[in-house]
């Protein structure tokens, strides 16, 4: 018998999807002034998906949900909860998760999008972990689905060789708290003194547009190294655990050289970071739950390891969340 107080998650499925259609540096080249070499240097990307004509942010989190739950081994009329992280939806209103709601048939529960740009499948973890905590969800879909290639400058080579296209889904069920697989913690934060830093330069209020992606890199660098390491000591020092216990990190997939400097500054052995960013490039709140999915059917997620998930974004947000599989 549980009693609600003692209600905890766990991850039973991942999954992810990619398009088909691939960019390659030297494809960019043509168009931009700029190299293979120079952007794998820089940012350790070799290629990214992108979205044909056809494909929307829904039409992907549909597939990468229609993946994370045959993983699962339910059906997605289990399913009670679909909170949906991205920063591309596929209209103002109403929410792309309601879109994703009915391309899965799931006539119960409820669904709706959350906002937090790079963090935001953290933060989308966070709400459907609370959710099951307080018994208001037993079966909870949780996805990071974006299509970025829509908001991007392409004359840009400043951004617009960073990132790429995708979605990556995670199914919740509920447990109690003697089970041995769970989500242990999640901390989340957010400053909005940065803003200006990295933004997109439209929205229905102020322009009545859809805008470009503004970055003002340097500074983007430096505050997800520091915002991403204390998130990881806030969730090491809450759990009671150091940097020697944690089996895998997953750090969003922004560029190698942020991975390279939180993995320095935080102290982990570089085999223990999954690291999927020189093939998707940055797919913002997808980035996460896609490498999950690499990592799992690659078999280097094993039941009882313990993960951790960190991620920075716009505004500025960023968070950890503590996993033990």
């Amino acid at each position: 018998m549980s009693d609600e107080k003692f209600l905890r998650s766990k991850v039973i499925g991942v999954g992810g999807y990619l398009p088909d259609k691939i960019i390659t540096n030297d494809e960019l080249s043509k168009t931009v002034e700029t190299s293979d070499e120079w952007i794998k240097e820089r940012t350790g990307i070799k290629e990214r998906r992108i979205a044909n004509e056809s494909e929307t942010t829904s039409s992907l989190g549909i597939q990468a949900a229609k993946n994370a739950i045959k993983n699962a081994g339910i059906s997605s009329q289990d399913i009670d909860l679909i909170i949906l992280a991205t920063a591309t939806p596929d209209n103002t209103f109403p929410a792309t998760a309601t879109s994703i709601q009915s391309g899965l048939g799931i006539k119960k529960g409820y669904a709706y999008d959350v906002q937090a740009v790079c963090s935001g499948f953290v933060y989308a973890l966070e709400l459907a972990d609370n959710a099951i905590r307080l018994g208001k969800s037993n079966y909870a879909l949780v996805i990071g689905s974006e299509t970025f290639s829509r908001i991007l400058d392409w004359n840009d080579r400043s951004t617009c060789v960073l990132f790429g296209d995708g979605s990556g889904a995670v199914v919740l069920k509920s447990t109690n708290n003697n089970s041995s697989s769970q989500i242990l913690s999640n901390h989340l934060y957010s400053d909005g003194d940065y803003k200006d830093m990295l933004y997109v330069d439209g929205g229905p209020s102020t322009s009545n547009s859809v805008g470009v992606l503004k970055m003002d890199g340097g500074g983007v660098f430096k505050h997800a190294v520091k915002n991403i390491s204390s998130s990881i000591i806030e969730a090491l020092n809450t759990n009671k655990m150091t940097i020697e216990d944690i089996d895998w990190f997953v750090p969003h997939q922004a560029n190698s050289r942020i991975l390279e400097a939180v993995a320095k500054k935080i102290g982990i052995e570089k085999d223990k970071i999954i690291v999927t960013v020189d093939k998707h490039a940055n797919t913002s709140a997808a980035s996460i739950p896609l490498a999950l999915n690499e990592a799992v059917h690659n078999n280097n997620i094993n039941k009882g390891d313990i993960v951790l998930l960190a991620a920075m974004g716009g505004g500025f947000t960023w968070g950890s969340s503590l996993i033990r599989w």
